[in-house]
């Protein structure tokens, strides 16, 4: 005589697992939000039964009512996993036996907590890649709005953080916005390669059963199903891609959050952020402190953290599934969570700020970051770069010695460096004249920049339009 249980894989044990291994082996918490996820899943795999003749269309329907009864009770919180339910999937198997009783274990046959777990995690990121983008583009659209005003505001560009050249602010704004476009990119492209469903597979061999994966695969949004069923649960990298993707972004983030922490300083004051997205001190009442910038790029750390310690589970795991490949939950999960925190969080402040013109343009020139045309000026009349870069370096070695600004040195001054600086190249000497020389593609010139404005808009537009035309499951 046969003992029931309601653990899926216990039949052919004596005994129950002991305390320490149930508590080990049940997930956490907040794996239980994939249920959506494993309904639908459910829902397409109940179909393919169907197919296969274990459920008449009577009993497919009323499995389907049941598990859109299931979805509705557990969104509205009027349905929760007990501490008995080891996963998702026994969870839902409990409650649907509950609801249809001998019918609800007919959903089992032909596959395995395996290939569940796969499908169920890839239909969570084509999911949130698209919420994702959906809150990358926000903080695009705020860095955008921001450049639009300041297509005419001047500031000093850097490299090496010493001021370099001349730039419009707008255009250190938009370098910010090109990486964003391309996590997004990112993001699409890995779909491409994430949208193999791996339904059918079952344990690792394949269904006796659900032969027509084909079919299930079309109904929850996916390309095709996976080539290889021992692939299609044994393997991760779709994972660890997506959260490279993420980490990049993370990082992206970061380098931005660092931009504005030196913005705000009182030794740049470049921008002034709203209060409602700055902190002060608890000792120092003078302080607005940019704690959004300095949160987000701490968090960078977390995403990275999470992409190594995924690849570090991955390493060495023979095929095809191994129980270590349920840690991939935790860091996709964590890593989505927290950019969620983030995005809005960076866009609000970057929308808000307030950029000071005035003292951008100040500071433009400092440094002698208009150099440059000195030499360029030199060049275009023949003379060979290597000595308009020494030329150039003599006449900064001059104006240093006298404490003056390059357009400020006398043609008495010009003649004692070199004899073909002539007082023309004063012409050249000015921020507008230095902005407007860089005016090939890609430059800071005001109208390539309006130019670049134009194509990244119409860029964004193709990528909500991807986030917002999903035909894949959504919660």
């Amino acid at each position: 005589m046969t003992q029931a249980t309601d653990r899926l894989w216990g039949a052919r044990f004596k005994s129950g697992p002991s305390e320490a291994l149930a508590a080990l082996s049940r997930c956490p918490e907040r794996y239980f939000r994939l249920t959506p996820y494993d309904l639908a899943g459910s829902r397409a795999h109940a179909h393919e039964l169907q197919r296969a003749g274990l459920l008449d269309e009577s009993e497919t329907q009323l499995m389907l009512d049941a598990l859109d009864g299931i979805g509705n009770d557990f969104r509205n919180g009027h349905l929760h996993p007990t501490l008995a339910d080891e996963d998702v999937h026994t969870f839902i198997e409990r409650v649907l036996t509950e609801r249809l009783g001998a019918l609800g274990g007919k959903l089992r046959a032909g596959r395995s907590r395996n290939d569940q777990t796969a499908n169920d995690l890839r239909l969570f990121l084509r999911d949130h890649a698209r919420t994702l983008t959906t809150e990358v583009l926000a903080l695009q659209s705020a860095l955008v709005d921001q450049a639009e005003q300041h297509i005419e505001s001047i500031c000093p560009g850097f490299t090496h953080l010493q001021q370099a050249q001349p730039i419009v602010f707008a255009h250190h704004l938009l370098a910010h916005a090109q990486s964003f476009l391309r996590d997004v990119q990112r993001l699409v492209d890995w779909d491409v390669r994430c949208a193999f469903s791996p339904l059918g597979a079952a344990a690792m061999a394949g269904s006796a059963i659900a032969r027509h994966p084909e079919l299930s695969a079309k109904e929850m949004g996916y390309t095709a199903p996976c080539e290889n069923s021992i692939d299609a649960v044994a393997s991760r990298d779709h994972v660890a891609e997506f959260l490279f993707v993420a980490s990049m972004l993370g990082v992206n983030i970061s380098r931005l959050a660092e931009e504005f922490c030196l913005w705000s300083s009182r030794q740049f004051q470049w921008v002034v952020l709203d209060d409602a997205y700055a902190t002060g001190s608890s000792i120092m009442p003078q302080k607005k402190n940019p704690d959004i910038a300095e949160l987000a790029r701490g968090k960078a750390g977390r995403l990275i953290g999470n992409l190594t310690g995924l690849l570090s589970t991955l390493k060495s795991l023979p095929l095809s599934y191994n129980r270590d490949l349920s840690e991939d939950k935790s860091s996709v999960l964590d890593t989505v969570d927290t950019l969620l925190l983030v995005l809005p969080a960076m866009a609000g402040m970057v929308a808000t700020m307030k950029v000071n013109v005035e003292e951008l343009r100040r500071q433009a020139p400092l440094g002698f970051t208009l150099a440059t045309e000195v030499a360029d000026w030199l060049a275009v009349r023949g003379v060979p770069f290597k000595e308009a870069h020494e030329i150039t370096g003599a006449l900064v070695q001059l104006c240093e010695k006298h404490g003056i600004e390059l357009w400020e040195a006398t043609p008495a001054m010009l003649a004692e460096v070199d004899t073909r600086l002539t007082p023309q190249v004063r012409d050249c000497l000015t921020l507008e004249a230095a902005i407007a020389a860089r005016s090939g593609w890609g430059g800071t010139a005001p109208q390539q920049v309006r130019q670049q404005i134009e194509r990244l808009q119409t860029a964004l537009k193709g990528q909500l339009q991807w986030a917002n035309t999903y035909n894949g499951f959504r919660i």
